[in-house]
This record gives structure tokens, sequence and C-alpha cells, in this order.
């Protein structure tokens, strides 16, 4: 987006509490276009996973529109005994109190696609909340852990190299980077799909002419082959023109919350 607006652009990640410390910054920042908010999935979860928000989801920003979709991958300790995914089910309802499943802590992708899939084969396991992936996928590569899901920017150099057992993709087709891998709907669990979606926000008030034009960086920048190769190689994928509109971030953004709001509240799942 640089090379668009001939002005460099600082990448400033603000860690801590599911995104939800950066999102508020964004959201209380001076709407002048010079600071923007690149946020995930987690930006339609957190409404039902956190209490006390300082912001509201809806009504504080301006969408600017979509950049990447990245699936997950279902993937297991190198010596676990599943090879594919109904070996897996059938391994975690036969050992639901030795069985356990990693994720990267409350709210994040990995909890929520365990989520979902554990809701899926109506199962009940143990599970272990880490302090993000890195620690959750050294604790699987060392076998202290049985499984998990990632995003495949994490796990497609693992799996390429036979460091961990791969079971799925959790998108409705496959991923190039992964051709062999089917996905969970054809390996017997029709419907499920996960994908870590990436969004680019403006704080609200922004006026119209400074998101028209960011949002024609947006566009620029999505047509880099530099970028949308690495993107590529990393399993994820580039949206298309129209999805990097703010029409299609806004709605998308809802019906993401729609979606995952009840799953999360029916699970009893709250982080103050």
């Amino acid at each position: 987006m640089g090379k668009t607006l001939k002005q460099p652009v600082i990448v400033d990640n603000s860690l801590g509490a599911g995104g939800t410390i950066g999102t508020t910054k964004v959201a209380k920042a001076a709407p002048d276009g010079y600071t923007l908010l690149l946020m995930h999935i987690g930006f339609s979860t957190a409404p039902a996973l956190y209490r006390s928000l300082q912001y509201d989801a809806a009504r504080d920003f301006e969408p600017i529109g979509l950049v990447v979709d990245v699936p997950m991958t279902l993937i297991g300790k190198p010596d676990f005994p599943a090879t594919d995914v109904k070996g897996l089910i059938a391994h975690v309802k036969a050992n639901k109190d030795k069985v356990s499943y990693a994720n990267a802590g409350l709210g994040s992708a990995s909890h929520l696609c365990g989520l979902l899939f554990l809701s899926t084969i109506q199962a009940d396991i143990t599970t272990v909340p880490y302090k993000g992936t890195a620690p959750a996928m050294n604790d699987l590569l060392g076998g202290q852990v049985d499984f998990m899901c990632d995003q495949t920017t994490n796990t497609t150099g693992q799996i390429k190299g036979g460091k961990v057992k791969a079971f799925g993709v959790t998108s409705k087709s496959r991923v190039a980077s992964l051709p062999n891998l089917p996905t969970l709907a054809e390996s017997g669990l029709p419907g499920f799909e996960v994908v870590v979606w990436h969004g680019l926000w403006a704080p609200k008030g922004t006026p119209k002419p400074v998101l028209d034009k960011i949002g024609a960086a947006l566009q620029d920048a999505l047509k880099d082959t530099g970028f949308t190769t690495r993107i590529g190689e990393l399993g994820a994928n580039v949206v298309t023109a129209d999805r990097a509109k703010p029409d299609a971030l806004r709605n998308h953004a809802k019906s993401e919350i729609d979606r995952w709001g009840p799953i999360i509240k029916k699970a009893g799942i709250y982080a103050d």
C-alpha cells in the first residue's frame, strides 16, 4: 500500500486480549486515515467472547475491505495413531479421557476451530490453552498434546516437512500448497468450514475521500505479484477485487458475528 500512498506504512503489532487491545486503540484514534486496523476473524468473535469491550464492532469503524482468507488445518502429533479424519474422530471418541487438544488461547482461531470440531463430532475432551501458536505447536511437535487446528500460514511448512500428521483443511476446497490434503467436508464432516479472514478498517468518522484513497491503495496492493505469490506459498488466498471493498467487509463481518455468537454463548465461554 505504501507504493500507492507514496509513504511508509508502519506495522504496530498491538498484542493481547485476542486482538481487542489493538482494536480498541484504533477505535479511539483520530479519524484522519493515518491509523488503520488490520484484524482477523477475532473482530467478529470478540463481541460474544468479551464482557466489557471498549468499542462497538458495528459502529466504531469504517470498513475498507477484506484482504486475505487463511484456511486452517487439523493436525496431530507425529506419532498420533490415526491417519485420516475418520480415524481421528474414532480415536477421540474412544479415548475422551486421554486425548488432549491444544489451542493458542481464548478466542484464537485455533480455539474456535477446535470448538466447532468437537461440537460437530459431539466429543468433550481436555483442551489445553496456550499463550499463542508457537508454544502450542512446540508441545504438539514434542508429543505433549495430541492434536490442534491452526492456520495454513503456521502449519504448511510443518506438514510439508513431515513434522506433524495432517488430517485435513477447513476450507470449502483444497489449498494449492497442500493439494493432497483433503477438506474436512469431503472427509465426512459436510459443511464444516473455518476460514480466518483478515480485513482492513479505519476509525469511525474518517472522511470518505480519505477512505477512497486507502481503498484504492488496498486494491493496488492485492495485485502485487510479490504479495500474492508469498500468500499462496503460505497456503492462504488473496481476496478478489469485489471483496476488497467496504460493503463486502461490512456484510461479511456482520454475518460472522451472527454465526459465531450463538456457538460461543452455547459453549459458555467468556473473558473479562
